[in-house]
């Protein structure tokens, strides 16, 4: 259900891996120019898609009989199609959501907006994250993605769907630790962005992943996260991907503020879209203010895309901080 890259890349994944595939497209005419090129022109024209994807316009037929339903809309947008959409979802299939962020207002995360708005109980509700990004793997190199459901039975079951040649899944039951590394490592990634952007080296670029991945995981803590997700795919894999690939729309994103751009000329430049990164670090600084975390480089994420903070003065601030032991003593 969406047909941006990353919901295209998956629709070739499980048609590569023996599904038939609906792929839902919002605009009539890209339904249409899918399902005639074998391609989607707006975001992989250069990719054909199997012959098991039919693309559509109708939410009605593409979710007739559904045994597994992917949500690939942007986080923002999925309390309201869901709310079109649930009527149509069929009894028992599995919802499994690919959109990473946290829903401003509420600080709900994605698969918490499914179940509030579906009714679903939770082991029907998966999510599917990890170093992903979707043009490498729609050319089919090698890869590896998170499945996390509390069912680890219906984990089992999405992972036997996705798996092909080219990109292996994993299994989790840690839910909230998959949820948040993929909504929180968009906010470092602008943050390594900017840093590009400025001129900075590596090795401030390995400051930002680590110290990045240590607030990352003081907040997955503090709301009941498994620490060891936060080591695997879903927690360092997409953060390392995110923070280095000009593929990544979020560092791209940062690194055109770096360089002194405004937001408007960041998004010209990512083809008119706001980076999630952008979105997501007022609903995460405000989710990490909730709960008494610190997170000073997504605070600074925030206050330069929020407040109008100078991206250098982000960088002092970040340095100037009081000086501390890198971790907390034990007992």
């Amino acid at each position: 259900m969406g047909a941006g890259s990353w919901g295209t890349t998956l629709g070739k994944v499980f048609a590569d891996g023996g599904s038939t595939v609906s792929l839902w497209a919002r605009r009539t005419e890209l339904a249409e120019q899918i399902q005639r090129t074998r391609a989607n022109p707006d975001y992989l024209p250069d990719i054909r898609l199997p012959e098991a994807v039919t693309a559509t316009d109708d939410a009605v037929l593409a979710l007739a009989d559904a045994d597994i339903v992917i949500f690939a809309v942007p986080s923002q947008t999925m309390r309201d199609n869901l709310k079109v959409w649930t009527p149509l979802l069929p009894a028992d299939s599995t919802l499994v959501s690919i959109s990473k962020g946290i829903e401003t207002g509420t600080h709900l995360r994605m698969s918490q907006v499914i179940a509030e708005i579906t009714g679903a109980d939770t082991d029907r509700i998966a999510v599917l994250s990890g170093p992903n990004l979707a043009r490498e793997i729609a050319l089919e190199q090698p890869a590896a993605t998170v499945i996390a459901c509390t069912d680890e039975e219906r984990a089992k079951l999405v992972q036997t769907a996705v798996a092909t040649p080219y990109l292996r899944p994993y299994t989790n039951t840690d839910v909230v630790g998959v949820e948040l590394g993929g909504a929180c490592k968009n906010v470092i990634a602008l943050a390594c962005g900017v840093a590009a952007g400025l001129g900075f080296g590596e090795n401030t670029l390995a400051t930002i992943v680590t110290r990045g991945l240590a607030e990352i995981s003081r907040l997955g803590e503090e709301l009941g996260a498994d620490q060891r997700t936060f080591a695997g795919l879903a927690g360092l894999g997409d953060l390392v991907a995110t923070c280095t690939s000009p593929l990544s729309r979020n560092r791209s994103f940062g690194v055109r503020l770096g360089e002194g751009g405004t937001l408007e000329e960041a998004m010209k430049a990512t083809h008119g879209q706001v980076a999630e990164g952008v979105i997501s670090s007022n609903s995460i600084h405000q989710l990490a203010g909730a709960n008494k975390v610190e997170m000073p480089i997504t605070q600074a994420v925030y206050a330069v895309c929020h407040r109008g903070l100078d991206v250098r003065d982000m960088i002092a601030a970040l340095m100037g901080r009081s000086k501390k032991a890198e971790y907390n003593p034990v007992g």
